[in-house]
């Protein structure tokens, strides 16, 4: 009787667990979208290819990829500071589940403390009537994480602001030269297009912005 009470406890247990394993992967892509590099990332990859004019080069694929890679590579260090004290205590079992959850927490709510504005932490705060706290690692996360994807966005759009400014001027001035030659009838995106290109390609672009976004992240 004791030995089928230990191996029900046991198949709980087991079921528990693979319930939480399911419910983590079927969050894992709002966590990659929510509380790491990705979203900044992406928007920005975005900017710059409608700043060209290429449409659809490069695809949506490559973009996706792209800012997935760069985010594992900017989230290492947070990803192996979850793991050596969240995970692998937890899989010798020297911490509980809960001990491991909450010790996860705290170098993802670090990052994203780090590239939070506090006028973004505040207005969340006012929203939820509550008063910023001593240590701001003490926050939970539904204030924590809204404030940093609203942070995340401003940066962003900044970088995409400033992105389309040459590319801008290229237009300007293909656009006028057009006028004065009395070429109304030609567009001046496909005049400005291979100027777009060979700026980008001579300043060397994408290490630049790709250097740009990774030490954006403190």
């Amino acid at each position: 009787m004791a030995e089928g009470i230990v191996n029900i406890n046991g198949n709980g247990i087991q079921t528990l667990e693979l319930f939480v394993i399911l419910t983590v992967l079927m969050l894992l892509p709002s966590i990659v979208i929510m509380m790491t590099s990705f979203t900044r990332i992406v928007i920005v990859l975005s900017f710059t290819r409608s700043a060209l004019g290429t449409q659809q080069t490069p695809p949506n694929m490559v973009l996706v990829g792209l800012a997935l890679f760069l985010t594992l590579f900017i989230m290492s260090p947070v990803i192996q500071e979850v793991n050596e004290q969240a995970y692998v205590p937890y899989k010798n079992e020297e911490i509980t589940q809960e001990e491991a959850l909450a010790r996860a927490s705290v170098p993802m709510k670090q990052f994203m403390l780090r590239n939070t504005e506090t006028s973004s932490l505040n207005m969340y705060l006012d929203f939820a009537d509550q008063e910023m706290t001593e240590n701001p690692e003490d926050l939970p996360m539904q204030i924590v994480i809204p404030a940093f994807m609203t942070s995340e966005l401003k940066r962003a759009f900044i970088i995409g602001f400033l992105l389309f400014i040459p590319f801008l001027l290229i237009d300007i001035v293909v656009s006028s030269t057009l006028m004065s030659m009395g070429m109304i009838m030609l567009p001046p995106a496909t005049i400005s297009l291979p100027f777009k290109l060979l700026l980008f390609v001579t300043v060397d672009g994408w290490q630049l912005l790709f250097s740009a976004l990774v030490q954006g992240f403190r």
